[in-house]
């Protein structure tokens, strides 16, 4: 995951027991996940949890010290800490129109705004583009980007800037476009490069079986417990990034590296996306035979 140079992040609340105090402490499962697919990219799709005590911006900057590229993430400041000190732009910050869009869709819910209603209009544009462009290359992606996004950007912009001096500064329509205008540059980046999704729903969608899980286990019984968990979480979602069932995969390669069958050397060949890939072949020569 680390090793791309296009990739998501994104955290989720873990409760963890607190030995001695009878009560849980609030920790956090950071995600790292990369999805090539949608700009037909040559990575297999794989995520990354790594558990850690706090939400401070130094717990990513640290995950991702050796990481280069675009890293896609939600509007929490934390990330900045990535790009902090880093020269020549060596991680740029991509941010999420889902994130944007919530803010309009939650005041016009509540308040029938015209105003929040174009501006959903509008956003539901740039999402009808990336429809039709969804599994092209990137170089595709990019040049229809220019074509029909980037003009749609630019109104938008010239929209948000006209209406916002119209707007009680106090309101939460006012606060949705001024966190849009404050993060545009982020959110504007995939107009230039056509590996960047329009939001981080691919990260977005790993996070949310931590809070299903919780609903079994309801809390990691110690930070040791919570680092396993993560193990545990990145093994599993990158099985189904790769449609491959967690169970199954888990039993046979566990299988061949107790019995040897699996050398030490050949351990890559256990990854998710090479199993798919050597269980395929092993069927096909056993329907010949």
């Amino acid at each position: 995951v680390f090793a791309q140079t296009k990739a998501f992040a994104d955290d989720t609340l873990l409760p963890v027991l607190d030995p001695g105090r009878g009560k849980t402490k609030s920790g956090r499962l950071w995600c790292y996940a990369i999805d090539d697919r949608p700009w037909c990219g040559p990575a297999p799709p794989a995520a990354a949890f790594i558990y850690a005590t706090d939400r401070k911006g130094e717990r990513p900057a640290a995950h991702l010290a050796k990481f280069r590229g675009v890293l896609q993430v939600d509007g929490y400041a934390g990330f900045g800490a990535v790009v902090k000190d880093r020269v020549d732009d060596q991680v740029m910050l991509a941010f999420c129109w889902t994130h944007a869009r919530r803010y309009f869709y939650e005041f016009h819910a509540s308040t029938q705004s015209p105003i929040a209603a174009e501006a959903l209009a509008r956003i539901a544009q740039l999402y009808a583009v990336e429809a039709e462009i969804r599994g092209q290359p990137a170089a595709v992606r990019h040049a229809a980007r220019q074509a029909k996004s980037r003009p749609l950007i630019e109104a938008m912009h010239d929209w948000l800037n006209a209406q916002l001096p119209r707007i009680s500064k106090g309101s939460d329509l006012a606060k949705a476009m001024r966190y849009t205008l404050r993060h545009w540059t982020g959110l504007t980046l995939f107009l230039d490069d056509g590996r960047i999704e329009l939001d981080t729903n691919t990260v977005e969608r790993e996070i949310r079986r931590i809070p299903l899980g919780r609903k079994n286990a309801l809390f990691a019984g110690n930070d040791t417990g919570a680092e396993h968990w993560a193990l545990m979480a990145t093994l599993i979602a990158s099985a189904k990034l790769n449609d491959v069932e967690p169970l199954a995969w888990l039993t046979d390669i566990l299988e061949r590296i107790v019995s040897g069958r699996t050398k030490a050397t050949e351990i890559d060949r256990l990854l998710p996306w090479h199993w798919n890939a050597d269980r395929a072949v092993t069927d096909i020569v056993q329907a010949a035979a």
